[in-house]
């Protein structure tokens, strides 16, 4: 076995550890592999270890993935996506992790249409109110959802955070647990349109904890790939 497989089973055993101290199903957790700043070579070492969902921060590394990666892949934008770029990656991604204004909700719906197709999408939400970071405020997810629901070419099948960057995960754990009492109120409230059933939260530092705290999707690049070329630990 390579070394990105090796990495995969080690990750592996670890989402299945952390499902069975919560009392949950191996599949109801997704194991995102965020591939940025990755060469493809490495990329299909992880695809052929049975990894179908990548995950990518910038338009332009799904654009140069995207063929050479081939059929059957299952992109995700995670990163931070500026309103004129929606249109190079709408008939791309299976979803969108960072809608955080009604603009950007706005443009997804019209590119969305434009190509007859309704894309599922997650609200990020800025949960540690840290200025560093995109996302909405806690208290505000209520009136965003409103006001993203009259959208029909938006599915929104959930929220996504960033954690903080910690040493100790255990100290993002009221977070996690924030973003999951935060999706079961927001359903409760019953707003038109909107029904979640998805948490993308947890990253290579933590997503053990957030797995324990109701993550349905986990984003894991250095967990995978190892460290990136620019130096940067959270991943």
């Amino acid at each position: 076995m390579g070394q990105v497989a090796n990495h995969i089973a080690a990750v592996e055993e670890k989402i299945a550890a952390a499902c069975q101290r919560s009392g949950r199903k191996r599949e109801d957790v997704l194991l995102l592999a965020v591939s940025k700043t990755k060469p493809v070579s490495m990329i299909q070492e992880a695809v052929a270890c049975g990894l179908r969902d990548l995950g990518e921060n910038k338009v332009q590394e799904i654009m140069d993935k995207y063929e050479p990666m081939g059929e059957g892949i299952h992109w995700h934008l995670i990163g931070h996506l500026q309103t004129n770029k929606v249109k190079y990656i709408i008939d791309k991604v299976c979803m969108i992790h960072s809608v955080e204004s009604e603009k950007l909700a706005a443009e997804i719906e019209k590119r969305a249409a434009a190509c007859d197709r309704i894309m599922d999408v997650l609200v990020e939400i800025n949960i540690a109110g840290e200025e560093s970071k995109f996302g909405i405020r806690p208290e505000n997810t209520e009136e965003f959802l409103r006001s993203i629901s009259k959208y029909s070419h938006l599915h929104v099948r959930g929220l996504m955070t960033v954690a903080p960057f910690v040493e100790n995960p255990e100290e993002n754990r009221g977070y996690f647990r924030q973003m999951k009492d935060l999706l079961v109120d927001m359903n409760a409230k019953k707003i038109d349109n909107i029904h979640m059933d998805t948490l993308s939260m947890g990253m290579t530092g933590d997503y053990e904890v957030a797995i324990e705290e109701g993550a349905t999707i986990v984003r894991v690049g250095t967990g995978i790939f190892g460290e990136r070329d620019y130096g940067k630990k959270n991943g």
